[in-house]
């Protein structure tokens, strides 16, 4: 991991944007279709309480030939949205010509795409672009589990001035056959968060599931992670939309999810009860994680003599019979006492790489 410097970051309640029943919530269709269903779909989501409209302008598609976008000409749409329904304006940019019309246009939220936060020259291009203004801008991952990309994108904003400044969640390609659209990879939003408490955090239940039905279930899951807020399509007839018509809510089914359904978590509590039992287990925990620590040590010092033994012997370091054996006897015993799967080969992934290492 490259050194990494602590970011100078603006808390998200001095972004004057507005908490719907708990969380932040950015909504709005995937596209900018047309002036009515931009303003049409404004006026619903005004009417229950979103204050935050977004809209995608500029659409990055995987193929050349489908809908990428009205362009340009949708932004006066947005721009009608900002001063008729006193909403504030939201859209993505992969360019220093989108972020100057959006600066034009009086954007008051700007985003950056998975696919252009996987490019530090493109990335770079729209801080320097940024630079000396005041817009709040949001980065989503890219679209492959790279952390130091991440972090390195929001590092290049930051050192441009970017004060307001946080993250979106929308998942990650997998080639792996998962019911979403991305997988979620919750431990990369708990990692970022741990590492900086003080940047907000998204989550885009849309774009993460691929269809509406799924997108109740992830935003509960960012809620319960303690996420700050939600970025939601919805579209007045999301049927009728011209791109991923299958994951955006209708205004009635967003308003449902937002007040009847989502429950929110709270950061803490100032029950007594609460204190003492979370205290009390919080103290278990720490001692189980050092006696985790010590037994690594433990196993590391193991497998430094093994690596000298194989060396004098002239045997190869890694012995995949071997190590099979081993991964597939964890998982045995993990799933026998309802360890999942995917976890202890994680676990016992990393630490066979980190014993190789040791043996070289």
């Amino acid at each position: 991991m490259a050194f990494q410097r602590k970011l100078q970051i603006v808390p998200l309640e001095e972004w004057g944007f507005t908490a719907h029943n708990g969380p932040y919530v950015i909504a709005g269709p995937c596209s900018a279709e047309s002036r009515e269903q931009v303003l049409s779909t404004a006026s619903g989501l005004k009417a229950i309480g979103i204050d935050v409209f977004r809209a995608g302008i500029w659409k990055p598609r995987t193929h050349p030939g489908s809908f990428e976008g009205v362009g340009s000409a949708g932004l006066d749409w947005m721009s009608e949205v900002k001063e008729t329904l006193g909403m504030k304006i939201a859209t993505e940019v992969a360019s220093a010509k989108h972020v100057q019309e959006c600066i034009e246009h009086g954007f008051d939220l700007l985003w950056i795409g998975a696919r252009t936060t996987t490019s530090p020259f493109l990335v770079q291009e729209i801080a320097e672009a940024l630079k000396g203004c005041d817009i709040p801008v949001l980065v989503k991952n890219p679209v492959n589990p790279d952390m130091d990309l991440w972090i390195g994108a929001l590092e290049r904003l930051n050192n441009c001035g970017i004060k307001k400044l946080g993250v979106i969640l929308r998942g990650f390609s997998t080639f792996e056959k998962i019911a979403y659209r991305n997988d979620p990879q919750w431990q990369y939003a708990i990692e970022l968060r741990s590492r900086y408490m003080e940047l907000p955090f998204f989550c885009d239940p849309s774009h993460l599931g691929g269809k509406r039905e799924y997108v109740g279930e992830i935003s509960q899951r960012a809620m319960d992670l303690g996420l700050d807020g939600l970025m939601i399509e919805a579209h007045i007839c999301p049927e009728c939309a011209l791109s991923d018509a299958a994951q955006q809510l209708s205004v009635p089914e967003i308003d449902d999810l937002l007040t009847k359904r989502l429950q929110t978590r709270q950061n803490d509590s100032d029950a007594p009860s609460w204190k003492d039992n979370i205290d009390q287990l919080r103290a278990q925990i720490d001692i189980l994680d050092e006696k985790i620590i010590h037994i690594l040590s433990q196993r590391m010092r193991i497998s430094r003599k093994i690596g000298e033994y194989k060396k004098d012997n002239n045997v190869a370091i890694l012995q995949t019979g071997r190590w099979d054996a081993v991964l597939a006897e964890a998982i045995r015993k993990g799933t026998g006492l309802g360890l999942d799967e995917d976890f202890i080969r994680t676990i016992f992934t990393s630490i066979h790489n980190a014993s190789v290492d040791a043996q070289k």
